[in-house]
């Protein structure tokens, strides 16, 4: 298993891949629904492959001094063996080394337990998002 920094077209091409098969086919989200706005040439993708093949993913972006941190896909083949926590983490790291001291999700209502396994804390009421009830959560990469 690898964790990529996905910087050249054919690696983010894999967190799309994992992005459609486990997300966008599964929950009936349109394509346009799923690559929002906060997809674009300066958004930071991690990918997971094994053997080559995308498994597993996220997406990061700025938002002020914070670090948004979304799209956290696993493959459903693939789940329950820690690979999303190794997602974040790898998220978590990149953030740090680009100045980042704090990370935030817009949790999925029901994917909030995974989220304060890591660290995470509510700091928010439910939101309807386009496809889901997502709740903030935050979490401090550094002190310093």
């Amino acid at each position: 298993m690898n964790i990529i920094r996905a910087t050249e077209t054919y690696q983010q091409a894999g967190a799309y891949y994992v992005r459609i098969q486990a997300m966008a086919k599964k929950h009936h989200i349109t394509l346009r629904q799923e690559f929002d706005e906060y997809d674009t040439p300066d958004t930071k993708y991690i990918v997971v492959t094994e053997d080559e093949f995308p498994i597993a993913t996220a997406r990061m972006y700025p938002v002020g001094e914070e670090m948004m941190i979304g799209r956290v896909v696993v493959l459903p083949e693939y789940r329950h063996k820690g690979i999303g926590s190794k997602v974040v983490e790898a998220c978590e790291a990149w953030a740090v080394e680009l100045g980042h001291r704090k990370a935030v999700v817009e949790s999925r209502d029901n994917k909030t337990e995974f989220y304060k396994q890591l660290g995470y804390v509510s700091c928010g009421e439910k939101v309807d998002g386009e496809t889901f009830q997502c709740i903030r959560m935050e979490k401090m990469l550094s002190e310093d």
